[in-house]
């Protein structure tokens, strides 16, 4: 199996600025595509941004300009650095890849990993 570990959110004012991080650990062959989502109270869950394992970033359009996503794929981890929050950035932020992992013979098979959330509030 294949675990994402987060952290990094909080309480912030508006305006403010927060980074959240998300380690991945297991037994990992290749990660492809890593990415973060987030789901406010009473709505469904939607992509925030994405960067692929070549660096390629994709983002949504409520969060251009503010947000930015990275990786170090020599330590697992993604990164999204939040900038200019307002309080409609408010919900559990979740951190998402999928790859490669090893079986428990070696072989490698697909995995797509979630990690637990992490809240994030913007409000004064």
């Amino acid at each position: 199996q294949v675990q994402l570990e987060e952290s990094g959110g909080g309480l912030v004012q508006p305006g403010g600025s927060l980074r959240l991080s998300c380690a991945a650990s297991g037994s990992i062959s290749s990660i492809n595509t890593m990415g973060w989502y987030r789901q406010a109270p009473g709505r469904e869950r939607e992509l925030v941004a994405s960067i692929t394992n070549d660096g390629t970033t994709n983002y949504a359009d409520s969060v251009k300009g503010r947000f930015t996503i990275s990786r170090d794929n020599a330590k697992k981890t993604e990164y999204l650095q939040l900038d200019s929050l307002k309080p409609e950035d408010t919900a559990v932020y979740y951190c998402n890849a999928d790859g490669y992992r090893y079986n428990e013979w070696r072989q490698r098979i697909a995995f797509h990993s979630w990690g637990q959330g992490t809240q994030v509030t913007v409000s004064s």
